[in-house]
């Protein structure tokens, strides 16, 4: 033990100026853990334990680095546990207790225009209702919620259900969004929206009216992302136009984030320093660089706000501050610390954030790109060197090459984690996209909204359109390209977590016992490779089916079923081709009620019988199909006579494991969405009912 002590102690003191580096991964692993716990008593025994290795810490001793490093993360994880599980408490609100449908009155406090999907979302505080949750999230129909402004009182009579879990293992769980975000119902608007007397009157706030403008000017999905550079609005772009900036790995760019917050505070200090070292006075007393910090500092700062301040856009703008202090420090302004610091600020005010793929992916990035370039290799290779323009200029595109490619092999494990498929030619798309981006579309425009004060920013917006336009090209060419994309069914929990260790472990030593992380990283990573697809997908509803078929494809017991879940079906079985109908299929017998079919390959297949129909069948009659079947499957409650030879599914038992992969090997398995004795506030808050009906529509806006 000792000359174990000793060996690791060596280590550590070798690597003594990155062992800061792991507090926000001490940090987030507390996090991580009490989301990935059950119940509270989980969490309060994970408390009790780390208490335990922090006095084994203190007997390893405080005079060790070994000693100090597990004392400090073991409280660091401690009070990650506290922290998140204090949030989840403070945010804590009322959500409705099932789907209804009623008249209400209502506050708007955020408006979203959606006008590629002919859409208007919005956030409204209900008024006067103490049966329903203080603050949903409807979705309005066609032109009418254009005119709507926050702050506004609005009737409306709206289908209202409970914030959804994910329908499928592995998929989105908005009720955890949703929970932290304080939104206790989600639905849609029906009918005419009442509105009073003087609505339309309140001028729309800075941000809606810019992106109006913007569309004017650029139409279609250019101006679209045009408005998505500017103020963060997304709504103009088209589903092809934005499921193809996905699949070739420039969706980044429609996020403001780190690239859009660097270039507005990148070309303002620049314009300040040009403009203020006009001044010998200012020049010479060193007052150039400090000044146009301060300006760069507040346009990024109302760049920001103008944006709506998302987490992602706020994220950015606290590590560009902090670049800005380490400049005007003169300490080296990229470093792994400044990483570490923003990720720890940003854990501190939004410790939610750390499990949603925004905060991992774009955390992920800048760590892999500031690991790479602080590397000796990587140095030497893009050192300044006197030589040719032209070679000076392709040693620029190789490295911001190899910095993709890095970037894409960082990127991946968290793609495939949460959206089950990963772009695999992002890094080629990227060398054109992000230089265009950055010196030509958004220049463009801030140059074009400045000349349009006098009328003279025509030329300007039309040289953003068509950069945009090739831009959305280079999409649709990069998508659209074979072998576009990596699709994976289900990426273990315990696979990923693996990864993430090793990929971290990697990045963040600098010695050779870096390369200890390889082991955990692969193991991680190879769980993709020896993933099993899903023979059957069940969504939480019980409605829709899809079955694996010979060939590695999908088929739906619905085929008429709608994109949204065709395209949660495709996500969650691992594929990237169109979902075929299983009445089409030969094996399948159908009659208006129910399908029967063999599913397996080989040997070992297993019969399944699925509802299809609406009509009441007796128990009596569906006695003998139920018994010959493996598996049985209803979005309706099933007669105590059907039973299946190894799983029966209905609705009763779709509440308590919401969607179902299922796996049917020759020890078949079941995988639930829904966690058995899940103690996590979202799965137990307090419900509304949302049954008072007094107040009629017709006086809901007076």
């Amino acid at each position: 033990m000792r000359r174990t002590i000793g060996a690791v102690e060596a280590r550590l003191d070798a690597e003594r100026e990155r062992i800061g580096l792991w507090l926000p991964v001490a940090l987030g692993t507390g996090i991580v853990l009490w989301f990935a716990l059950p119940t509270p008593a989980y969490w309060i025994g994970l408390l009790f334990l780390l208490g335990g290795m922090f006095l084994g810490a203190l007997l390893i001793g405080w005079d060790r680095r070994i000693g100090r490093m597990v004392a400090v993360g073991c409280a660091a994880m401690a009070i990650g546990v506290l922290l998140i599980w204090a949030r989840s408490l403070w945010v804590a609100a009322p959500v409705l207790g099932q789907p209804i449908t009623t008249a209400f009155s209502a506050e708007v406090e955020q408006v979203d225009p959606l006008p590629a999907k002919g859409e208007t979302r919005l956030i409204v505080l209900p008024r006067g209702r103490t049966d329903l949750p203080p603050r949903l999230r409807v979705t309005l129909r066609g032109d009418a919620g254009l005119t709507i402004v926050p702050g506004e009182r609005i009737g409306l009579r709206a289908r209202l259900m409970p914030p959804p879990a994910a329908s499928l293992p592995g998929g989105y769980d908005f009720a955890q969004r949703a929970w932290f975000d304080g939104i206790g119902a989600v639905g849609t608007v029906l009918g005419d929206v009442a509105r009073a007397p003087d609505a339309g009157k309140i001028q729309q706030p800075l941000r809606a009216r810019l992106s109006v403008h913007i569309h004017e000017q650029v139409s279609g999905s250019p101006g679209g992302i045009a408005a998505a550079f500017v103020t963060g609005d997304r709504g103009a772009i088209s589903p092809e136009d934005e499921a193809a900036m996905r699949r070739s790995g420039l969706a980044h760019l429609l996020s403001i984030s780190g690239l859009h917050v660097t270039a507005v505070i990148g070309f303002t200090m620049l314009l300040a320093m040009r403009l203020l070292a006009l001044s010998r006075r200012m020049a010479l007393a060193g007052y150039v660089l400090p000044l146009a910090a301060a300006a760069g500092a507040l346009a990024g700062a109302g760049y920001t706000w103008l944006a709506g301040a998302e987490v992602p856009t706020l994220r950015s703008l606290i590590a560009a501050l902090l670049v800005l202090v380490a400049l005007l420090l003169g300490r080296e302004a990229l470093t792994l610390r400044l990483v570490a610091a923003g990720a720890l600020l940003v854990l501190a005010w939004r410790p939610e954030a750390l499990v949603g793929p925004s905060f991992q992916l774009s955390f992920a990035a800048v760590t892999a790109i500031v690991a790479l370039h602080k590397s000796a290799m990587m140095r030497s290779f893009l050192a300044r060197r006197d030589e040719a323009l032209v070679r000076r200029l392709w040693r620029g595109l190789a490295g911001l090459l190899i910095t993709g490619v890095v970037v894409e092999l960082a990127l991946a494990p968290i793609a495939l984690f949460h959206f089950h498929k990963a772009g695999l030619y992002g890094a080629l798309a990227n060398v054109v996209a992000i230089p265009l981006t950055t010196f030509v579309v958004m220049p463009a425009e801030g140059l074009a909204l400045l000349f349009d004060s006098i009328g003279l920013g025509a030329p300007f917006w039309w040289v953003a359109e068509k950069a945009l336009t090739l831009l959305i090209v280079l999409a649709h060419r990069v998508a659209d390209a074979p072998g576009a994309v990596a699709t994976l069914p289900r990426f273990p929990p315990w696979g990923f977590s693996a990864a993430m260790v090793g990929g971290l472990w990697i990045l963040i030593w600098t010695t050779r016992w870096r390369w200890l992380g390889v082991m955990p990283l692969m193991i991680g990573m190879a769980t993709v490779l020896v993933a099993p697809r899903p023979d059957l997908l069940i969504t939480s509803d019980g409605r829709n089916i899809a079955a694996a078929v010979p060939g590695g494809g999908y088929a739906l017991l619905r085929d008429r079923s709608g994109d949204f879940v065709r395209d949660t079906m495709s996500e969650a079985a691992g594929i990237d081709t169109p979902l075929g109908a299983l009445a089409d299929l030969e094996q399948v017998e159908c009659n208006p009620d129910f399908c029967r079919w063999r599913q397996g390959e080989g040997e070992v297949q297993r019969v399944i019988l699925a509802a299809r129909g609406r009509d009441r069948v007796e128990g009596a009659d569906m006695a003998a199909a139920c018994a010959a079947a493996d598996v049985v499957v209803s979005d309706r409650w099933l007669p105590r006579e059907c039973v299946g030879r190894w799983l029966t599914i209905d609705r009763d038992s779709l509440a308590a494991s919401g969607g179902l992969a299922i796996y049917l090997g020759k020890t078949p398995k079941a995988v639930a969405t829904l966690e058995a004795g899940d103690g996590h506030p979202w799965r137990h808050a307090q419900q509304l009912s949302g049954n008072d009906e007094a107040v009629p529509k017709a006086a809901l806006a007076q």
